[in-house]
C-alpha cells in the first residue's frame, strides 16, 4: 500500500509518524502544492490531508484512493458527492483536543479579564519597582464567582468548558444554534437573553449558515460593556470589522480569538488595529494544538486506518 501525508507542517515536526510505515510505502509532504498536489497522489492507495479541499480536481487521477484520512474533527473541505459517487471512504478524527482547547479557552480568558499583558510589563519595565507600595490597582479586575458565563455550542467543548466554569463559581447558560440542543444540566436561553446576561461569552460552535456573521454589530451592542467575548469555534462565526468597532467604541471590554476568517490571517485583518492587548489577544488556532493532542491526532489516523484493513468502519464520514 501507499500512503500520502499530504501537509505534514499540519501536524509539527516533533509528531512521530513511523508507526505507519508498517502499512507499506509512506510518502510525506510538507505542505500543500496546488499545482502539484493531484500528481502527487496519482499512485496513492490512502491520503492523509488537513486543510486541503478533497474534490474531483485532487482525486480525478488518483485511481487507486481507497481511503482518505482527515487530520481534523471539520469535514468541509470534502466533497462528499464526489467521494461517496467514486467508493472512497472518508475518514476524521473526534474528541482528540477537547482537553487542550477547554484549557485554551480559560487561558485566553485570563490574559483579558486580569489584564495580565498590563501587569506583566507594569513589572517588566520598572515601574513596579518604582512604586512606594507592595501591590498596583491601576487596572481593576473581577471575580468569576458569581459572574455569568454564556456558552454558544453546548457540544463536547462546550460542555467542557461548562464544568470548569461552574467550578470558579460560574452562572452558566447556553444557546442552542441549532435549536435541538436540550441539556438539563444548564439553562438554555434564547440569543437575546445570553447576549445581555452574560458576563463572558465563549463560541464552540461549528461554521454553518446559522452561525456564520452571528457575532455582529447588532449582537455586540446587545452585550455588556464589560463582557469578554471569546471564539474557538470558527473565524467567520465573528464578523471582525464590527468586532473591531465594538473595541474600539468600549461596546465590549475585551475578546480573545484562537480562529479568524481567513488563515494565516491578512495584512489587512481589521483586528489588527486593536494594539491594545488589555483589550485583544489573537492566537494563531493554536487551541488543538498541544503535544498531547497532536499526537492523539495521530493515533487517531493509524487507528482509522487499522480499522479499515480490517474491514471495520471507525470514524467514518459520507456527508
Amino acid at each position: 500500500m501507499k500512503i500520502v501525508f499530504m501537509e505534514t507542517d499540519t501536524l509539527g515536526s516533533d509528531v512521530d509518524l513511523s508507526i505507519f510505515d508498517e502499512y507499506g510505502e509512506v510518502i510525506k509532504y510538507n505542505k500543500s502544492n496546488p499545482e502539484e498536489n493531484a500528481g502527487r497522489i496519482k499512485d496513492a492507495d490512502i491520503i492523509i490531508v488537513n486543510k486541503i479541499a478533497v474534490n474531483e480536481a485532487l482525486l480525478s487521477k488518483a485511481k487507486n484512493v481507497k481511503l482518505v484520512c482527515l487530520t481534523a474533527t471539520g469535514t468541509n473541505n470534502v466533497d462528499f458527492q464526489y467521494t461517496n459517487g467514486h467508493q472512497i471512504t472518508v475518514t476524521n478524527v473526534k474528541s482528540y483536543s477537547t482537553k487542550s482547547v477547554i484549557q485554551h479557552t480559560f487561558a485566553l480568558l485570563f490574559y483579558i479579564y486580569e489584564k495580565l499583558n498590563f501587569y506583566d510589563q507594569f513589572v517588566k519595565t520598572g515601574e513596579y519597582s518604582r512604586r512606594d507600595i507592595f501591590s498596583c490597582f491601576d487596572y481593576k479586575f473581577n471575580e468569576l464567582d458569581g459572574k455569568t458565563w454564556g456558552i454558544i455550542g453546548l457540544g463536547e467543548i462546550g460542555r467542557g468548558v461548562a464544568e470548569v466554569a461552574k467550578a470558579f463559581g460560574c452562572n452558566v447558560i447556553y444557546y442552542s444554534t441549532s435549536g435541538n440542543n436540550s441539556n438539563q444540566t444548564y439553562t438554555r436561553v434564547d440569543f437575546d437573553t445570553l447576549l445581555s446576561t452574560a458576563d463572558i461569552i465563549s463560541i464552540h460552535a461549528p461554521l454553518n449558515s446559522t452561525t456564520q456573521n452571528l457575532m455582529n454589530k447588532e449582537a455586540f451592542v446587545k452585550m455588556k460593556d464589560s463582557a469578554v467575548l471569546l471564539n474557538l469555534g470558527r473565524g467567520p462565526i465573528i464578523n471582525e470589522e464590527e468586532l473591531a468597532n465594538a473595541l474600539e467604541n468600549g461596546e465590549i471590554a475585551g475578546a480573545g480569538l484562537d480562529v479568524i476568517s481567513i488563515e494565516p490571517m491578512l495584512p489587512n485583518n481589521p483586528l489588527l488595529r486593536i494594539q491594545d492587548s488589555n483589550k485583544l489577544i489573537i492566537t494563531p488556532h493554536i487551541a488543538w494544538a498541544t503535544v498531547e493532542a497532536r499526537t492523539r491526532c495521530v493515533k487517531e489516523v493509524y487507528e482509522n486506518i487499522k480499522a479499515f484493513f480490517h474491514g471495520e468502519e471507525r470514524n467514518v464520514v459520507r456527508n
